[in-house]
């Protein structure tokens, strides 16, 4: 049943986490504090504490250092959900950063924004192989749109270009495909049709979607990790690597939905606070939890 009065509580709660958090952002990237690279997954981890959104793991451990994370795309949720389990930064196609807030948040986040036009793919391969070679993760949804959460879309192999790139080691770039599937709310299976409430896309309104599911109850969002492939896996073709990679994560996803993967939950802030938000200030939380910028943080690399 749906809780609007908890929603209220919810948007209030994140409005207040952002208001606190951004301008400390705004002052780390100013001054290129290593807090920079890090805030913003404390801020996803709360994120999904407010939303409501239990993630569990399973599959082999998410790479170490440098690479490109490549998963499939559902809603703006998956940001958060990815965003807190690993630290690293979106690739988002440009029209993102001129969108109020969320371009905002994803400037803030480091993201790398590019066009889906040829006459910049060189500029743009140039700028993403920079990035991995100061040591950068990145998160690539390769779709190139998001969709209703029951499928995977093809994957761009254009997105892809990276591949034929070397790390300054002269090691090659590492691909990680992960499928992602909203698979329950409140413990019972979500079906085709009650999956729209974590799914956004087509001509859905951003506002009255989040509003929407600020006011169910608990999701649950499987991750399932597959191994790391590079272009040699791939016969040196960078439409079979994009094909490769699709082809896993398409059927992790499935498997995901038919509930043949149901995987570890993942604490993403070591806390004792008990996990419901409701009764509790982000501020509290934020001073709960600041510790996690030390080396004795829980959640994963």
């Amino acid at each position: 049943m749906n809780c609007y009065v908890c929603a209220a509580i919810r948007l209030m709660a994140y409005v207040l986490l952002t208001l606190v958090l951004l301008p400390v952002q705004v002052v780390a990237i100013a001054a290129r504090l290593k807090l920079a690279e890090e805030l913003p997954r404390f801020y996803h981890a709360l994120c999904l504490r407010i939303l409501h959104i239990e993630v569990r793991v399973s599959g082999v451990d998410m790479m170490d250092g440098p690479g490109v994370i490549v998963a499939n795309h559902a809603s703006y949720l998956d940001i958060p959900v990815l965003g807190a389990l690993t630290r690293g930064s979106f690739i988002a196609k440009t029209e993102v950063a001129s969108w109020p807030v969320i371009g905002l948040l994803a400037k803030l986040s480091r993201s790398t924004f590019i066009e889906r036009r040829a006459v910049r793919s060189r500029e743009q391969n140039y700028q993403l192989s920079q990035r991995l070679g100061n040591g950068d993760k990145l998160i690539l949804f390769p779709e190139g749109t998001s969709n209703d959460g029951n499928r995977v879309l093809p994957f761009k192999s254009t997105l892809f270009a990276a591949a034929e790139r070397v790390m300054p080691d002269g090691s090659p770039v590492k691909f990680q495909p992960i499928s992602i599937a909203a698979t329950r709310l409140d413990g019972a299976p979500i079906g085709r049709d009650l999956r729209a409430f974590y799914s956004w896309y087509g001509d859905m309104d951003l506002a009255p979607h989040l509003w929407q599911f600020l006011a169910l109850g608990r999701v649950t969002v499987e991750i399932v990790v597959h191994p790391p492939v590079t272009l040699a896996d791939a016969a040196g073709s960078r439409k079979e690597l994009a094909r490769m990679c699709e082809a896993r994560v398409a059927q992790g996803h499935q498997a995901a939905l038919r509930g043949l993967h149901q995987g570890v939950p993942v604490q993403l802030i070591d806390s004792g606070l008990s996990g419901e938000l409701i009764g509790f200030s982000p501020l509290a939380i934020i001073s709960e939890d600041f510790r996690l910028f030390g080396p004795d943080r829980q959640f994963g690399s």
